[in-house]
């Protein structure tokens, strides 16, 4: 049975057959999720299985081998910078995920690991954020009814994890709207 959970633990620790990365749309090496996930898997590796690919647009995601990590496959994700929520942030943010979830289908992919994509670097507000995260993993989830997935968001701040759980407690009142 497919099931959405938030763990307090590094991304690159998570036995689960995808991690996602928070990507740039140059899929360079980068810094906060981006940067651990290249390290842990190999960077050399990782760049240029990176480079091959060569871009990959806002809300938008691509796939690689996992390389030195536990997880099989990378997804990269590339999320939005927030700019006041009036420039389609919401929309990419939702499509990132849905295009990570839809990847991991399409690869036979039954558990994935994401980090809370747009919330570091590219400053998406935390609470905004995960409101997008979870709609769009519970919206994958209703949509593929017959499709298995385990979704676990890997965080490391307790606020973050925090605000996580609430809004994953929230989903059922969205549902009703």
């Amino acid at each position: 049975m497919s099931s959405i959970e938030i763990k307090k633990t590094g991304i690159t620790k998570l036995d689960t057959e995808a991690v996602v990365n928070a990507a740039n749309t140059g899929l360079w090496e980068g810094g906060g999720v981006c940067g651990y996930i290249f390290r842990d898997a190999g960077s050399k590796e990782m760049t240029a299985a990176c480079q091959k690919i060569g871009h990959c647009d806002e809300g938008s995601a691509v796939i690689t081998p996992g390389f030195n990590l536990p997880a099989k496959y990378v997804i990269h994700a590339v999320g939005p910078r927030w700019s006041g929520g009036e420039h389609n942030e919401p929309k990419l943010l939702y499509s990132a995920y849905k295009q990570s979830l839809l990847l991991a289908k399409e690869n036979n992919i039954h558990s994935i690991g994401f980090p809370l994509i747009s919330a570091g670097i590219f400053g998406y507000p935390v609470d905004k954020a995960w409101r997008k995260a979870i709609q769009a993993c519970d919206d994958f989830i209703q949509n593929n009814p017959k499709y298995d997935i385990k979704i676990i968001f890997a965080v490391l701040d307790d606020k973050i994890l925090a605000t996580g759980e609430e809004t994953l407690k929230e989903r059922d009142t969205w549902r009703k709207l």
